[in-house]
């Protein structure tokens, strides 16, 4: 599902026009994105949480020059379901 599809669906099922849901679709994601930049996790109740995940430094392998190459720990974006979400697909 595309976010097209997904602005369609929400424009067909609360009968508001398209252009609106594609803004607050957008502001969403926006608010979402700068909240992570900020370190802050967004709780979503009974959906879940976007949060920030830290990776530890590691070591990696180039495989053209048979070398060891240092990957320097990171931030990631992360995704943790609700309990109520993951029963929900476990059940299908």
């Amino acid at each position: 599902m595309t976010k097209a599809d997904i602005i369609l669906k929400v424009s067909t099922k609360t009968a508001v026009e398209e252009t609106i849901v594609r803004v607050v679709l957008e502001s969403f994601m926006t608010t979402v994105k700068d909240s992570l930049a900020n370190n802050e996790n967004v709780n979503l109740r009974g959906f879940g949480s976007f949060v920030v995940k830290q990776r530890k430094q590691k070591t990696g392998r180039n495989i053209y020059e048979q070398t060891n190459v240092i990957i320097p720990a990171q931030d990631v974006p992360a995704f943790k379901p609700a309990d109520s979400f993951k029963d929900l697909i476990r059940k299908k």
